[in-house]
């Protein structure tokens, strides 16, 4: 298997470009016309270190969905995806959305300890439990938060800190992306892309995690979703697998604007048991 061909998403969708300014476009407006958000709130001290929440109310009582965008941990912003907020705030739940530092400045360990850094601010800041959810590379991440021990990582914030999620085509098994130019930039070696590897965790007892693909992705994409839902499954962590019909590995993220979408009210849901 050409594991570059498989990877490689920009060159699989040669129309990216449109379909990343027409993010753009539609997260502008949807930030100018937010009825309440709160936009920049630093949780570490880099520039990127921010979390974006869009409330579907002023008075910022809602259950809290957590989105980690992608881009292979080295590009794009998590002002571009401002837009898919839209779906969750339809459902009366916000949503947050969290930049962090991008390699090759950081590894992904650090990018890793920097997403939960945000999700144990947001906890914090919004004082409840919340649902988490990542596109690509943001996939992997949001995978990696559901099945983190959190009072492993701060022993003042609850084990289930984060107990349910859903990846949008997520990269949950790293070792294949050695053989890739990818891989110039994360400078991964086995050892250390099979640790990062969500896909080969143990995951604590009660995380609920569904994993969504774009039904016109490469063989690689599916099979990674489609292999973390059973291995998870196995576990005992209850799982599902959804393959969009007709999205490619970008338009798969127009669902999360789509309140209609079974990927959004599956994430709303999760949200509201998280915060109950």
């Amino acid at each position: 298997m050409d594991y570059e061909v498989e990877y490689n998403n920009r060159a699989r969708v040669p129309e990216h470009p449109a379909i990343f300014e027409r993010w753009a476009h539609a997260s502008a407006a949807f930030r100018g016309a937010a009825v309440a958000a709160d936009l920049g709130v630093p949780y570490g001290p880099g520039p990127r270190q921010v979390l974006d929440i869009f409330w579907p109310s002023p008075d910022r009582q809602a259950p809290v969905a957590l989105f980690i965008h992608g881009g292979y941990w080295q590009s794009l912003h998590p002002r571009d995806f401002s837009f898919a907020a839209a779906g969750c705030l339809a459902h009366g739940v916000a949503l947050a959305l969290a930049g962090y530092d991008l390699a090759p400045h950081v590894p992904v360990a650090t990018i890793l300890a920097q997403t939960r850094a945000a999700a144990i601010t947001l906890y914090r800041l919004v004082g409840r439990r919340i649902a988490v959810s990542g596109h690509s590379a943001g996939g992997h991440l949001a995978a990696a938060l559901t099945a983190t021990a959190w009072r492993e990582i701060d022993v003042d914030t609850p084990d289930d800190l984060i107990p349910a999620g859903i990846g949008l085509s997520g990269v949950y098994e790293l070792e294949p992306l050695i053989a890739t130019q990818i891989n110039k930039a994360l400078r991964l070696d086995p050892e250390e892309a099979r640790r990062l590897s969500p896909a080969l965790w143990t995951v604590p007892a009660g995380r609920t995690f569904e994993a969504f693909v774009g039904g016109a992705e490469s063989a690689e994409f599916l099979r990674q979703s489609r292999d973390l839902a059973v291995t998870w499954r196995a576990q005992g962590t209850l799982t599902a697998h959804h393959e969009v019909p007709g999205a490619n590995h970008f338009t798969v993220v127009d669902g999360l604007a789509d309140p209609s979408s079974h990927m959004v009210r599956r994430l709303a849901e999760m949200a509201r048991a998280a915060a109950e």
